[in-house]
């Protein structure tokens, strides 16, 4: 069951720092103020949404046609236009997923037709507004647009722009690539997810006006699966005219699958559901649980195949990869022409700007979900062994390295900090790197700093500024006025509403100008490959020029950071 109601939301939230819905982090509104019903035109019908303290509300609309049945793994049946007005009032169906991976208030049961938008909006004016395309996490597996940490109504209400976000196709359903068994028709099918979101982008680009938008400025987002599908969209001509500026945040993506990964993944899916290649249609019948249950298979068996490789740390190749077995965009060489980062920033997208960066603690989110609890007793000698699985015989100059800029640091307080910048800040400043000698239009690399008080379940250490925390944080989420105020990672101390309407205020003046600000902020300064600029999100943001130089020298040196030059 996925549908969580005003009640079992608190419920859940009530549990504490073991609950799954930290991994979107939450909030909600402690009251609603409804003004009432609101209608709007689309391309294929009129809608119904709801306005709520000053912000037009609508979920669950329909952006794209069927994608069951006979367009399983295909592009999305045509829109039909409706008759008379059609509520746009509910979220609509996430895709299909593992159970309890979305956090929306009433959201419907999982299903293959899962292609609806939900619009925020200060009002129905035709102001030409930014607008802020959001790309929701989950790597490429799960989630959806609704969760409440990241609601748009703060963004419109405070900040006067248009918040859009999509449900579109995950996992095996968007990403299952069939060029080689099916022919023309299915050469793109491995990108089918990333292809829903340019059609949800299209769909901006024809309506956005009625809705207050500007369709001739863009920007997209995301954090985690959704950096990375932002740096996907940043390389694939489909989506290049629908937007103008971009942030992926805390979700590299550098590189995806090759084709011939996706080929051996597909055989391997053929092999497990007993299907010739011949057949493949047979998978258009099968039900879609049985399609979904494949995959875990699917990965088992890739990994027997894996397993003469010894273990070793991908290096600094984001989120997405080559792992066979895994469902992920495909570098087909025609949706997606060319890895995102790899080798160069993609020139498609020369001349629009990007941020890129991560949260200074990223790795204690996964301590939140039930890591270790013996890393908080170990000394430098169990460091030592844990490293080495990952690092080899590079483990030990990478501790040195640490130590000498972190003399005071505890063993934890390494792990966390080298574990943090390799699951997500390595990737984060090859990015900014190959877009910044590029010399197109300008990067800039943040990094999240505002720490919550927040203890990890059984232990007495501070979660700090753990993955996702940042969704609540940039979407203006974290509210002294308590309105959709997240209270899990954030915590309670009043520090957290200023950080968190800085980051809100950073990424909407870029939204409209192209250029992050917030008043009463020091300015930040594009990145350039000399004095390296940092700008450090907190109450009181900070810039900090080649920030852990010592270090990043050391991951370039190691290999883990491709060297721009």
């Amino acid at each position: 069951m996925n549908k969580i109601s005003r009640k079992q939301f608190l419920q859940r939230s009530a549990m504490g720092m073991g609950s799954v819905l930290l991994f979107q982090g939450w909030g909600l509104s402690a009251c609603s103020e409804t003004d009432g019903y609101v209608t709007a035109n689309t391309s294929y019908g009129k809608i119904r949404g709801i306005r709520e303290r000053g912000v037009n509300i609508f979920k669950g609309i329909p952006y794209a046609g069927r994608v069951s049945g006979d367009r399983r793994f295909n592009r999305p049946a045509p829109l039909e236009p409706w008759p008379g007005i059609r509520d746009a009032l509910r979220l609509g169906n996430p895709a299909i997923q593992a159970p309890n991976q979305t956090y929306g208030i009433d959201e419907p049961e999982y299903a293959e037709d899962c292609l609806f938008l939900n619009v925020w909006t200060p009002a129905n004016d035709r102001k030409k507004r930014p607008v802020m395309f959001y790309n929701h996490g989950g790597g490429f597996a799960t989630g959806s647009g609704g969760s409440v940490a990241q609601d748009g109504a703060n963004l419109a209400r405070y900040f006067d722009v248009v918040v859009v976000e999509t449900n579109h196709r995950l996992n095996i359903f968007g990403f299952l690539y069939l060029g080689e068994v099916a022919g023309k028709e299915y050469k793109t099918s491995g990108n089918n997810g990333m292809l829903d979101i340019v059609d949800g982008l299209k769909w901006v680009n024809q309506n956005i006006t009625e809705f207050g938008g500007d369709p001739g400025n863009v920007m997209i987002f995301g954090e985690s699966g959704g950096g990375s599908k932002t740096s996907c969209l940043y390389a694939m001509p489909g989506a290049a005219k629908y937007f103008n500026k971009a942030s992926i945040e805390s979700g590299p993506g550098i590189r995806m699958t090759p084709i011939e990964s996706a080929i051996v993944t597909t055989n391997l899916l053929l092999k497990v559901l007993n299907i010739d290649p011949k057949d493949w249609r047979k998978l258009l019948e099968l039900p879609a649980d049985q399609i979904y249950a494949a995959q875990a298979v699917v990965r088992k068996a890739a990994d027997e195949l894996a397993s003469a490789r010894p273990p070793s740390y991908e290096r600094s190749r984001g989120i997405g990869g080559s792992r066979i077995g895994e469902f992920s965009p495909v570098v087909d060489g025609i949706a997606l022409p060319v890895n995102p980062f790899d080798p160069t920033a993609p020139e498609i997208s020369r001349d629009k700007p990007l941020i890129v960066g991560w949260n200074e603690d990223e790795y204690t989110f996964m301590l939140m979900r039930g890591g270790d609890a013996s890393l908080f007793n170990m000394d430098f000698d169990g460091l030592q062994e844990r490293l080495k699985q990952r690092f080899g015989e590079d483990t030990q100059l990478i501790i040195d390295t640490y130590r000498k800029d972190r003399p005071e640091a505890t063993p934890i307080q390494i792990f966390i900090e080298i574990s943090s910048v390799t699951m997500m800040g390595l990737g984060s400043i090859e990015i900014v790197e190959k877009k910044t000698i590029q010399k197109g239009a300008p990067a800039y690399l943040y990094n999240f700093g505002y720490k919550s008080e927040v203890k990890i379940k059984g232990t007495d250490y501070p979660i700090g500024t753990p993955h996702a925390m940042d969704i609540a944080f940039k979407f203006n989420n974290v509210r002294e006025d308590g309105f959709n105020n997240a209270s899990g990672m954030a915590g309670s101390r009043p520090e957290s509403y200023k950080a968190s309407h800085n980051f809100a205020e950073l990424w909407t003046t870029y939204a409209r100008t192209g250029k992050p600000g917030a008043e009463g902020q020091p300015e930040w300064p594009p990145y350039d490959l000399d004095k390296r600029p940092t700008y450090r999100i907190d109450t009181e943001c900070q810039v900090i020029y080649d920030r852990n130089k010592a270090e990043r020298e050391l991951w370039t040196s190691l290999g883990y950071i491709e060297s721009p030059g």
